[in-house]
Order: structure tokens, then sequence, then C-alpha cells
């Protein structure tokens, strides 16, 4: 495969804007030459201009771009243009346009309105792309192919309803053992054939069966890695060398991301973060997204595709980037193992639905303004950072963050069902956040992942096991590893049928040397603790932590008790555990807890397994992430200061500046929004 070795700094490009301004297509080059670009990204929406009626191809107006581009040292992210297709094609093809869940076919409008399904529009995606790839796929411009754009939606046309019946039927074989595993016979909802199969539509109302709901979750992402492997395919006659990607979403529900780590040669993913909104968790949450979408590929660098250099026009409230959140943003995103920064967009456009969304040249062109100059700091910054190019993030850390579980307890109804999911990516945060605040190397995974190379996994509300994954986790504590869990583990199956014979289910309960009896929903006004025994060993935590929300009651079998509940009926049973099995341990925390307590017990572990980036004691708000070249073995640590107050840190020594080459020892000094990178010389 083709490999670029330097961080790629750019963004998405839209020339077919102006291709009658050819002063401006001139400008733009000057321009991002001082704005430190090296990569564009062409094509994306251009389908019209592309092929500006059926079967007649104009690619020589995107040829004279990249060619220019090229000259100047600038490389090409090409796209297919498959994220939204031309007029021509809807109104002689109306099937290609999707069908909503109430029934409606959507007329030609939007983005993301093509039935993945569709022969017609199948087929055209292969003809424009093998086209493309013939004309560019061996350009040395070309790096890399960009295929579609934030692939999301589905389409519940019969074109769709057919294609999911033959999914099923090859899911299951029989329409016994569909019926079985939707658990069909309740209400009466057993199939008899398979022509009563549809997909969960708005117009049936609330009768559907739940594995219904997550069956069609996973047939449309089924569908839509389907669809992305032909557009692949169509590429490779001609363009066996270059590389794909896709830009993901991070934590979007709609599909299964997890299943897209063999169709991508390289993760990226566009970030969106709303900086100064006065969320104190924002940081870490933005982290935790850069982290899930690196550890689908945990052994290589991601590309941040796009990112806002000012303003999101989108969002709820469209508030600028303080100065130096842009620097501290970007370098974010590299400090978790980015190859890029990439930005939407290069220039704002006069019309449309993002005239006003952040670009790096605004609408009077001038490079004069404070967002160009900050994006020209970032392309310097990177250039001088070029080492850092195909280094890995190294984790000995996992958060299990399982799609497929967060589908199931999204459908259910029982616990809290005013809460979106359970709570369940409230938990996956709360997990997350003491590995941020105290600089510890995570991976975010799913329950598809292989965990041997983890000394700590946390799984929060892991309500659904899929195939598999209670035996991994076996393995990795019995091997030595220590493996967090909490209320509601193991209770159903990857149909979402519920164990019987006692929970959590698969073996687990001998993992954790418990069992699970009742769970109790408290209302927002309820209160319980959980109180820590004296000789439980957890020395610096506080005496009692207050709980609520969730209780789970456990039985011990196995496991010692090192807290307990406070107060109700159930004061005095566990609440927290920890059991020994084979050469690990496995801890259960029975109740949602505050961030105070996950910041205690996880910071703890984080520190007996001697997980932490930099051994220094850090600021509320610093944290310090680690990149490692593995071919020298020399390390860069990312210390970043996400408050605008400044901050102190004691360094211990052995380590020097990245980017001066002058040694770093005693007090670092950072100031808000701030941070250093430093270099650890392998011993």
């Amino acid at each position: 495969m083709k490999q670029w070795n330097v961080l790629l700094h750019g963004g998405d490009y839209n020339p077919g804007q102006w291709l009658d301004c050819p002063d401006i297509l001139r400008e733009d080059v000057r321009l991002m030459k001082l704005a430190g670009w090296n990569a564009v990204s062409v094509g994306i929406f251009d389908w019209e201009r592309l092929e500006p009626e059926e079967g007649r191809y104009d690619f020589d107006w995107l040829a004279e771009i990249i060619d220019n581009l090229y000259a100047e040292g600038i490389y090409t992210v090409l796209a297919t243009p498959s994220g939204a297709r031309p007029g021509w094609m809807a109104e002689k093809y109306p099937e290609v346009l999707r069908v909503q869940a109430d029934g409606r076919r959507i007329l030609f409008s939007g983005r993301h309105n093509h039935c993945l399904t569709s022969p017609v529009y199948r087929e055209k995606v292969r003809l424009i792309n093998r086209a493309l790839a013939e004309r560019f796929g061996r350009h040395p411009a070309v790096i890399l192919w960009h295929i579609s754009n934030e692939y999301g939606g589905d389409c519940h046309c019969e074109l769709c309803q057919a294609a999911y019946r033959a999914w099923l039927q090859k899911k299951y074989g029989t329409l016994e053992a569909l019926n079985h595993a939707h658990w069909s016979a309740f209400w009466s909802h057993s199939y008899s054939s398979w022509e009563q199969i549809s997909s969960p539509m708005t117009s049936i109302g609330e009768t559907y069966h739940h594995m219904n709901v997550i069956d069609w979750k996973r047939f449309t992402t089924d569908q839509t890695v389907s669809f992305m492997q032909a557009e692949k395919d169509a590429l490779r006659e001609f363009s066996p060398d270059v590389p794909v990607t896709t830009n993901l979403m991070s934590f979007y529900d709609g599909l299964n991301y997890g299943k897209f780590r063999d169709v991508c040669d390289v993760i990226s993913w566009d970030n969106y973060p709303t900086w100064h909104n006065g969320d104190e968790t924002l940081p870490a949450s933005t982290a935790m997204a850069h982290d899930w979408m690196r550890s689908l590929k945990p052994d290589q660098p991601f590309l941040m595709m796009e990112s806002s250099p000012s303003a999101t026009n989108w969002q709820s409230v469209c508030k600028l980037r303080r100065p130096g959140m842009h620097m501290l943003s970007s370098m974010q995103a590299v400090a978790h193992g980015s190859d890029s920064v990439q930005y939407f967009q290069w220039r704002k456009g006069r019309g449309g639905a993002e005239k006003f969304h952040g670009a790096v040249v605004d609408h009077d062109c001038s490079a004069e303004h404070r967002v160009f100059r900050e994006v020209a700091e970032v392309g310097e910054r990177l250039q001088s950072l070029s080492a850092l190019a195909g280094s890995v993030f190294p984790s000995r850390a996992a958060v299990i963050h399982d799609v497929e579980n967060r589908w199931a307890l999204g459908e259910i109804q029982a616990l809290h069902n005013t809460k979106h999911q359970k709570g369940y990516m409230e938990d996956i945060l709360s997990a997350y956040r003491p590995f941020f605040r105290e600089g510890v190397n995570v991976d975010v995974v799913d329950e598809e992942a292989d965990f041997t190379r983890y000394k700590l996994v946390v799984a929060p509300m892991l309500y659904m096991l899929r195939a598999g994954i209670a035996e991994k986790l076996a393995r990795f504590v019995e091997n030595g590893g220590v493996l967090v869990g909490t209320y509601w583990t193991g209770v159903v199956d990857e149909s979402d049928l519920c164990f019987l014979g006692g929970t959590p289910g698969q073996g687990l309960d001998g993992v954790f040397g418990l069992r699970q009896t009742e769970i109790d929903a408290l209302y927002p006004d309820d209160k319980n603790t959980v109180r820590i025994l004296p000789d439980a060993g957890l020395h610096g935590f506080a005496p009692e932590y207050a709980s609520g929300d969730l209780c789970q009651l456990v039985e011990t079998t196995t496991a010692r008790t090192l807290a307990v509940y406070g107060s109700d009926f159930y004061a005095g049973t566990p609440a927290l555990t920890v059991n020994s099995f084979g050469n690990g341990r496995a801890y259960y925390v029975a109740a949602r807890m505050p961030q105070s307590f996950y910041d205690d017990f996880l910071g703890m572990l984080c520190r007996e397994l001697g997980l932490k980036n930099l051994d220094a004691a850090l600021p509320k708000d610093v944290t310090v992430s680690m990149r490692r070249d593995e071919k020298t073995g020399r390390e860069f640590l990312f210390v970043q200061n996400f408050s605008d107050a400044p901050a102190e840190i004691a360094l211990p020594g052995g380590l020097t500046d990245a980017e001066t080459g002058e040694p770093s020892t005693g007090t670092l000094c950072l100031p808000g929004y701030g941070l250093r990178i430093l270099l650890r010389e392998p011993c």
C-alpha cells in the first residue's frame, strides 16, 4: 500500500463551486501554501460535475486541480462521489431514492438520500468509481481514496425489505430458529412465512420485536459495509496500491463501526466538539471518541478527516474557539494517534446549507484572520513533528464500548425508561475519565477485541454477551488480567434472550464470584450510600460514596466484599467486590457510583499496574498522552492543559522538549490551553 511519511494537514476542498472563478482557484493554491497545507480532500460532492449527464464523464477540470496542487507539493485525498447523487439520476431512476420508516419515498434533496440496495445505484457508483480510478488511480498525487461521505441512515423500500428477509434467512436458516431468537410467540407475533417480515417501520407502532430492531440495525450495517466494499472493489483494478478510508462519526448510533475494520485500510473520522460550552467532561469525551475510532485498528495511526477551525454552523450554539484552543484541539487528535489534522472546510461557499460553517478562508478571502493564522501555526507545528508520522498509541488498558450492547439497552423497557440507552454512554464516560485524568493511554474497544494486550479491562454494563466474549474475558482474568465489571452484566445473549439459571451468564458468575439477584431503579430524589469496609485495603478512599439510580443486589460465592450498601432493605449487602480467578482478579461494582469513586478506584488500579504515561502529579485539567516510534522506541509525551488557567507540573528527569531538543526538567509551566510535547528516549 502507498504510504506517506508526513503528518497530513489539509481538508475538504470544493473547487467545483468556483470553476467559473479561475482567479480564486489560483489564489487557493497560494493560500494553502501559506497555511501549511499538504493534502486536500477533493470530489466529495461533485458527482454532477464529474458526470453531468448519464454516461458522459468530465474529469479534465479535476485533473487540472490535482496537477496544480501537486506541483506545489500538495497531495490529494480523492473521494468517490456516492454521498450525493446527481439530479438526472433521481429523475430517471427513482428507485435510487430512499424510503423513510413511515413508507414515504424521499424526493431529490439533501445528501445521504440513496438506497444502498438498489442495483441501479450500485452499478452507477461502480462505473464512476472505476472511471475515476482509471484516470487518477496511479497519479502520484493521490495518496488515499476517501470513499463516499459519512455513511448513515437506512432505507425501507421494497428492495431493502427483500434484502432484509434474505439476510435473516441466511442468518437463521429456518423460521423456527428466527421465531425462537426473536421470541416471537410473545404477543402472538410468530412468523409463518418469510414474506410476513418487515423492517421496524413507524407505522407498526410499538409492537415490533426488540430483536427485529437490533437485527435491522445489524442488517443496515452489513448492507453499508457491503456497499463500501463494492465501491472499494471498483477502484482496485486501476488503483491497487492506494489505501481507502471513509469518514466515520465517532459514537454515531446508526451503524456498528466495528464491522468497518476490514473494509477500511485506514480509519478516519469527523471531530466536532462543542468547546467552551461549560461541560467539564468535554475534553475527556472528545479524547474517548478519538480512542474509540483509533481502537478499530489499534496497531496503526488514524486520521482526523474533518474538524472545524472555528465555529461549526449546525451546532445549537455556534461559539468561536478561544485563542489557543484550535492548537490544543488539533494536537489532542495527534496525541491520541492521528496522523492528520484536517478541516471542513477550506473556503466558505457563497450559498447553501454550510455557507457559515467554519473555514480556513472566510468570505473576505483574506489570510489576515485570526483563524487563518492559527491554522498556519498548526501547519508549521505539524511539519516540525514529522517524526511522529506512523508512530503508534500503545495501550495496556481498555474500556469496552459495544455498539450492539448499546442498541440492546436502547430497546428494553426496564430500569429507567427516561434514560437514553439506560445511561450506558454516561457509564462508559465515567469509566474513561480516570484514565484521562491520570494520563493513561487507553483503548475503547468492542466485544470483538483481542484483550491479551491489556493489563486492565473495564466493562461497564455489559448487558448483552455476544458470542465468545465471556470466554475471552474469563481467559483474560485467568491469565493475570484485572477486570472491572458493573451492574447488569451478562443478562442476555446476542439474541437478547435472557439467560436462565442465574446471571452473570455464560460462566461470568464464576469469574466475578457472585450471582446477581435483583436490581433496584431509584427515583432521582432517592439516595443511598456505599460504605468502604475497614479491611478492604482501599487506602486513600473516602469512607463512603453517594450512590443511586441503579443498585444491583448480589450474593457472593467466592468473591470478597470490599464495600456495602448503607441504607434501604439491602443495607449491609455487597456493593463492591473482588474475586481471585486464576492468576488475575475481577472486581464488580454493583451500584451506579459518582465520578469521585471511579477516579479513586480506577486511579488506584492505574497506579498499581504502572499504567501512567508520566510519573508526576497532574493538575485537574492536565493530561498526558503518549505515542511511540516502534522502530526506535522513542516516546512522545503530549502534556495538555484543557483549562484557560495556567498549570504547573513537576517533571521527572530524562525528558527533552521534542520540538526544541532542550532538556525538560524541574517545573513545567503550561499557559491556559497550552501544551508541550516531551521526548523520552528508550532506556
